[in-house]
């Protein structure tokens, strides 16, 4: 909305600042991250008031977490409102990525949503049918890709770009809308699953961020896209903006979320989170480097589909729990440790996917 502004800079010089993606970036990080400051404290209240028992802590899971118990989640909802209300006021709101972007992690949002609801409701860890909510989710999925595909210059829009090759292209045509639906769905899935601990997924979220707004940033700029031979795509730096807004949200919400947690985000907001970090990926023709940069999420992911799939065809099991955060708790790690060493794991993976930018 701000942004608007920049209209009127020949009568007030001042709005050219509006202008600036770093400056407006600035802006939305520290006007969410002041929004969930602001309005998080009667959120938690509401949220325990409403939600009684709180989130239901698996019968099979550590028993550290049994103390847990009463805390209460979708917490994800002081994050998602945070992101909105920021990039409503700073963010380019002509620009279709950026609706396209908060469409998914909206949408993605809701479904999560209803998810916590049921669990809450109906004191089960067990929620939305699995089959119904990935439907939902690649219908949304699906649907922006094939926005994103329609509003690049095609057939770089419908391309797979590789790390390391500026000139290696594969025109995946129509073929390209489920691939990018599974680049988004996965992301929003794999993030869900790292939710586990307290502040575990947040900060990898933060990291993320930080990292593909730096990539959103170069890609939309002509002159640095040439400069580190990566792949121009117009209208991808306003991306910038929404991610500043998820940064800003994100810190204001580990201040909640710090152990001991007082709320939980919920797949209100991992399942969101995880979705809007996919259509980014997605958007700034970045897919690979996402599961570069994503590799902790990836890891966690992973974890449950190889022990789900070595129990059905053994009856015995890899880790001694999934996802696999829970297994080295169960090999006697602390929570802090666990947490504090994903972190730094993310923390590499981050540096080594912006490596990604020179190398070519």
């Amino acid at each position: 909305m701000l942004y608007w502004l920049t209209e009127f800079s020949d009568q007030i010089q001042l709005f050219n600042l509006f202008r600036y993606l770093t400056f407006r970036t600035g802006g939305a990080l520290i006007t969410s991250a002041f929004i969930v400051f602001l309005f998080g404290p009667r959120v938690i209240s509401a949220l325990r008031l409403r939600q009684g028992k709180g989130q239901p802590i698996r019968a099979d899971g550590p028993q550290t977490h049994f103390k847990k118990a009463g805390t209460p989640t979708m917490g994800g909802l002081m994050i998602l409102f945070g992101i909105i209300g920021s990039t409503l006021l700073w963010g380019n709101l002509g620009s279709v990525y950026v609706w396209v972007v908060l469409m998914v992690m909206t949408g993605f949002g809701i479904i999560g949503f209803y998810d916590d609801y049921l669990k809450v409701t109906k004191q089960t860890d067990k929620g939305f049918s699995g089959r119904a909510r990935l439907a939902l989710e690649f219908l949304i999925a699906g649907t922006a890709a094939f926005i994103i595909m329609r509003t690049g210059n095609e057939p770089f829009s419908s391309s797979l770009t590789f790390p390391f090759f500026k000139d290696w292209l594969v025109n995946l045509g129509w073929f390209f809308i489920p691939f990018a639906a599974f680049v988004m769905v996965g992301a929003g899935n794999a993030v869900n699953l790292t939710d586990g601990l307290d502040g575990l997924a947040i900060v990898p979220i933060m990291i993320a961020a930080s990292t593909f707004g730096v990539i959103a940033y170069l890609s939309g700029n002509a002159i640095f896209a040439e400069y580190l031979q990566i792949h121009f795509v117009p209208g991808t730096g306003d991306l910038a903006v929404v991610l500043g807004a998820v940064i800003g949200a994100s810190l204001g919400f580990l201040w909640f979320n710090a152990p001991p947690a007082a709320i939980f985000m919920g797949d209100t907001g991992s399942l969101a989170l995880g979705g809007l970090i996919g259509a980014v990926a997605v958007a700034a023709k970045h897919e690979i480097v996402l599961a570069i940069v994503g590799g902790l999420f990836v890891m966690e992911a992973l974890s449950v589909i190889i022990q789900v799939g070595y129990f059905k065809a053994t009856g015995r099991r890899v880790f001694l729990m999934a996802p696999i955060h829970h297994h080295f708790e169960k090999l006697g790690w602390t929570e802090s440790q666990v947490v504090i060493r994903f972190w730094i794991i993310a923390f590499i993976l981050a540096l080594v996917g912006l490596a990604t930018l020179k190398l070519r």
